[in-house]
């Protein structure tokens, strides 16, 4: 066999396992959506029946009258926008200070930081709760908010690292112009990074729209329950009674902001991921 047969049969291997990867991970969510507009009866039915032959939406107009549902999103919203917009600005200017200026302890600084990540949730699960509940803001968006505010570890420790690929000479010469510091993140350093902040953003927008710990220990009254929340009330109430089509029809509601956050920044991701390849 010659060398470029065998590069042929290699590369229809390659497509062939990574095939049956795309249909295993792309199933469920074929599967939930079929389960959405079909009837209760075909949920069980064997075989399976991906195609039902009367599609049924009005599960989609149910949902809305089932629950909080429109409140679950706007909460959601009102939580997951403000901390990733926020947070991503404070954690950029963060990985700035840590990656190109220059003060006192700042290596110390860093390790201390990232050392928190090594720090189990379920630890200060409690102590962060009994704060809150002495500041007052149990049952309110506040213990959602705020603490993410202040910057993601996670994204902080990443564009640091992306940053120290930067050369230095670039900020120097900056300097050496007059720019103030806040200019130099603003019109230098930010559109460096743009494709890894839109990476880390992505990812931080999914981890706060599907959160359901923090919500459920802070959050009571219906009106301020997040969409996980109330997806997780419907699954309780409506699986007893087989309404799998309703329970469906919710969730793909609450995946359609994370796919459209997705195919807004795809190209800043892989973006991110080709530049990060090339400078590994």
């Amino acid at each position: 066999m010659s060398h470029s047969q065998k590069t042929k049969v290699t590369n229809i291997i390659i497509f062939i396992v990574l095939a049956l990867g795309a249909i295993a991970m792309i199933a469920p969510l074929l599967w939930m959506l079929s389960t959405s507009v079909k009837e209760k009866q075909d949920v069980f039915a064997l075989p399976p029946v991906w195609i039902p032959e009367v599609f049924q939406f009005g599960k989609y107009k149910e949902i809305w009258e089932a629950g909080p549902l429109l409140s679950g999103i706007k909460n959601s919203v009102i939580v997951a926008v403000s901390v990733t917009v926020v947070g991503t600005f404070t954690s950029s200017v963060a990985a700035f200070a840590f990656a190109k200026l220059r003060f006192p302890h700042k290596n110390k600084l860093f390790l201390a930081l990232i050392a928190s990540m090594m720090i189990p949730y379920p630890t200060v699960m409690i102590p962060q709760f009994m704060m809150f509940s002495k500041l007052g803001w149990i049952d309110t968006l506040l213990p959602l908010i705020v603490p993410g505010l202040f910057g993601n570890v996670v994204m902080i420790f990443f564009l640091r690292q992306y940053l120290l690929s930067v050369p230095d000479a670039i900020i120097e010469a900056a300097k050496i112009d007059g720019s103030s510091y806040f200019r130099l993140y603003s019109s230098i350093t930010f559109p460096l990074i743009k494709p890894a902040v839109a990476a880390q953003l992505i990812l931080w927008f999914m981890g706060i729209w599907n959160d359901y710990l923090a919500p459920i220990i802070y959050l009571n009254s219906p009106e301020t329950q997040t969409l996980q929340l109330v997806i997780a009330n419907f699954n309780a109430t409506y699986a007893i009674q087989t309404d799998y089509p309703l329970i469906m029809a919710a969730s793909i509601i609450a995946l359609l902001p994370v796919l459209i956050i997705f195919l807004i920044f795809q190209k800043q991701i892989i973006e991110s991921v080709a530049i990060s390849g090339v400078k590994g």
